[in-house]
Order: structure tokens, then sequence, then C-alpha cells
């Protein structure tokens, strides 16, 4: 078995038929990981002692792990994620050498379901960014062409798994940071309705946002992490009680009749070869019984700038919290330790990097006196008529397809000084997030140039199961998840 089989569901089998060990599929992975480019910079930390532990774990107990469906998987979780007693940072010098006291709930989940955490994943600071270059690691490269960015903000969880140093990566989503990466690294991301997952144990960017999901190779493997984490959770007041779907039984499946919404007027003025392989997407859904329907998304075009007032507004209180006293990084001089409000200055000046400050401060400037009715209150309010034109657009279709991303993955450096054209690139990301809809990334090709693609399926809430047959379905007949990076990378 090569480099490129080992999906979950693969893996899995193969442990539990004794064809080969959980210690060393761990050890295998933990290699490709130690021996991968070093500009590749996926990682912000490999726990290789813990890993290795834990594998040993799972042969030893075989029968306490047996029946769990991710028995003895390799899973990378992204630096906004907290694991007890190991480095969580969100990739931010102000967080640097914090480790906390608890796992998250996915983390928890994860590990009951008999995954083995092999390491944190690297990502824009606090996941504030969609290309990886915000960080204070440094970037994370692209494996299909480590000129190009992987995306972001978890660009280090899909370049993990594109790269197959995991099979898979858990990662946070709060304007596209699952599926703009994924599209741009060649991977399934998930960004499950929200409440749907736990998000107690997540570095707070945009509370009214924020979403866990996966990262994987196939659908099935998205899939299976899906089932695993999701759930009502006490520590996370809003986190649904809803039944968690068997997503077993929907795999093989059928899309006859399924109803797909097509926003035509949003895709003008996107670049042509992403145009050319969603049209390409589309007629492989209509050959397998896919019904298309033209709708309208009246005020999608207005999802960009509400989401960069809303989402900055929720940071710039959720940050307000990182101070240099409690935890983390301090700054450290003679004259702050007379003056504590010097001291908190200094430390924030100091610990956050550009973009967190940018967005610190729009979002307190949308806030203050004077200003909250004309930028945050008007920008929920057309919040609210984003999220009912999507509820009308349900009423006749089952699902809606749109690009993942309007271009390919750029060039890092691109757009590093150009905020503006960063944040354009959300267009068809962000609304899932400001209406809490669920939505999937499936690869859908390539560019001349061999940078991949992605399909994007969003779905009413709460019906991920849909959009995971859907894209199953588009996988079968166009199964990109098979080509690999690995030429491009020598």
């Amino acid at each position: 078995m090569n480099d490129r089989d080992w999906t979950i569901a693969r893996l899995r089998a193969a442990i539990v038929a004794k064809e080969v060990k959980a210690i060393d599929i761990c050890d295998h992975f933990l290699n490709r990981i130690r021996t991968s480019k070093p500009e590749l910079n996926a990682f912000t930390a490999v726990f290789e002692e813990t890993a290795r532990a834990r594998a040993e774990e799972i042969d030893r107990q075989p029968n306490t792990w047996r029946d769990q469906p991710l028995l003895g998987v390799p899973i990378a979780v992204k630096d906004v994620i907290c694991t007890r007693g190991t480095n969580t940072t969100g990739a931010s010098r102000i967080l640097s050498g914090f480790r906390p006291p608890y796992d998250a709930t996915v983390v928890k989940r994860l590990q009951d379901a008999g995954a083995v955490i092999v390491g944190k994943t690297n990502c824009d600071e606090f996941a504030m960014g969609s290309s990886t270059e915000h960080s204070a690691y440094g970037p994370t490269h692209n494996p299909w062409s480590v000129a190009h960015t992987p995306g972001g903000s978890s660009g280090g969880s899909a370049a993990a798994v594109s790269a197959r140093l995991c099979p898979a990566s858990v990662a946070s989503d709060t304007g596209g940071s699952i599926r703009q990466p994924a599209a741009f690294c060649g991977v399934v991301g998930l960004k499950p309705t929200y409440g749907r997952v736990s998000r107690y144990g997540l570095l707070a960017f945009a509370s009214s946002l924020d979403q866990i999901g996966p990262m994987t190779l196939t659908v099935a493997d998205a899939a299976t992490v899906f089932q695993v984490i999701a759930g009502n959770d006490s520590f996370d007041a809003t986190s649904v009680s809803l039944e968690v779907p068997d997503t077993e039984s929907i795999f093989p499946g059928e899309i006859a009749g399924v109803r797909i919404g097509v926003p035509r007027p949003v895709l003008e003025g996107i670049n042509d070869e992403v145009r050319q392989a969603f049209d390409i997407a589309l007629e492989t859904l209509v050959q397998r019984g896919g019904i298309l329907v033209d709708i309208q998304l009246p005020h999608i075009e207005y999802a960009v700038p509400v989401y960069y007032l809303v989402a900055p507004a929720e940071a710039s209180s959720n940050l307000a919290r990182y101070d240099g006293v409690r935890y983390g990084f301090r700054a450290a001089s003679k004259h702050d330790q007379a003056d504590l409000q010097k001291m908190y200055e200094r430390t924030r000046y100091e610990g956050f990097g550009p973009e967190v400050k940018r967005r610190i401060m729009l979002g307190t400037y949308a806030l203050s006196a004077g200003y909250y009715d004309a930028y945050y209150l008007k920008a929920q309010r057309i919040r609210s008529l984003i999220k009912t034109d999507y509820e009308q657009a349900f009423q006749s279709v089952d699902a809606i397809a749109m690009p993942t991303t309007p271009e390919p993955a750029f060039q890092i450096g691109e757009h590093i000084n150009d905020p503006l054209a960063m944040y354009l690139g959300d267009i068809f990301t962000v609304s899932a997030n400001l209406t809490g809809l669920p939505a999937l990334s499936v690869p859908a090709g390539f560019t001349s140039t061999r940078l991949p693609l992605g399909l994007q399926l969003m779905g009413r809430p709460f019906d991920e199961v849909t959009l995971l047959r859907i894209a199953e379905v588009y996988e079968r007949e166009s199964p990109w998840w098979q080509e690999h990076p690995f030429k491009q990378m020598s």
C-alpha cells in the first residue's frame, strides 16, 4: 500500500485485519512529517513521544479499540484547538508557551474514537487570514507549488493532509478557513452547521461564526470524522441536542432527483479556469441525475463587507483577554513594570501580528460610540437579509453549488500588502458562516499549471448528510483526490 492510499477507511481496515500495527502507521506518518520539505512548514508542533505511546497502547489492547471508527488513525489538530499539556498558541507570539490544562471536546472525542494525535498544524494567527502567511511560525507553503499559498487560515491542516503527512486533520472555519485551503490543496473540507460541533476548547475568534470541522482525502473520511466530533456538549451552550446522523448508511448513494441551486449572477468575473471546472462539475452532477435550478441570492454581494464588520467586532471583544497577566507572552520592560496600562499596551503591541491588530482596530471602531448603529448594527441587519435569501432558496432546492474560491491559489506575498484583495477571495465562503449553514468543499480539478480547484456545496441547517451524499457521488465520478503533489514537491 503506497502513501496516497492511506485513507482513514483503508488504514482502519488494515489494522483490524492485523496487516499492520498502529505503531507502524504512527511511525510511517511521523517519518513523513520529519522528512517533508522544510518550506512546507505545515506543523507548529509534533507530538512524537505521546503519539507513539498512544499507538502502542492501542496495539496492546486490540479488543478495547477494535470497533472504534478512528482505530489507530493519525490526526493533526489546528493550533487554535486546545490539547492538554501541549502548546496551543494560535500561531501567535502572545500565546507562546501556553499549555492548556484540558483538551478541547473535539480532541477528547477523537481520542475516545481511537485516533492518534500527531501534532498541531500551522495557521494564520488566531485564524485571521486567508493564506497562512500571518503566523508567528512563518508561512505554510502549498504542496502542489511551494511558491503558492495553501490558503488559510487552516493552511497547515490542508497542506498536511494534501502532502500525506496525516490522513486527516481537524480545523476551524470562521469565514471559509476549512473550505478555501481545502480547495487550494485538493482535499475535502467540511464546515458543519453552527452548533453541530462543540467549540469548547477552541480559541475564540468570532463566536457567532466559528465552527470546527474535518479535512480529509475523501468524502467518506470526512463523514467518519464528522460523526465522531459532532454532538451536544454541556460545555458549549451553543451546541445543539439533535441526534448525529449515521453517515455510514449514506455511502454509496445516489442523487437522482436532487435539486441543486446555482446562483449564476454571483459567478460573474471569476477566474476562467475556476468557471470551467465548475461548469464541468455541474455537468457531472446532472449526468448522475441531479437537477440544476437557477436561484437568486440578492444580498450575497454584501456578504464580504458584512463579515468584515461582524468578525472583527467579535474578535475585538474575544481577544481583549490576552493582556500579559494570566498566561502567554508578557512584554518585558523596567518602565512597564511600574505602569499596568503600559504593560498591557506593550504586550499587545509586541504579541499580536499586523493582521490581528488590523482586525482588532476595525472591530473596536465598528463598536465604538457613534459608529455602532452605522456599522455593526447595520451589518447585522444585512446578515439577516442574507439568511433570508438562503431560506427562500432552500424552499426550492436541496443544496446550493458554487465554486469554493473565485481564483486558484495565489502566490505567497501576492496579496500580503493588499488586505482588500485577500478579503474579496472569501466571497463564496463567508455566507455559510454568517447564516450558520453547513458547507463542504470537494476537489474539482486543476488549472493548467496543476493547482487544485474546489467545488463548494451548501445545505439546509443540520443537513450535512445531503452534502456528503452529493459530494461522494461527484467524487466517484471525478476522483481528483487520487492525484497527489509528490511530483511537484520533488
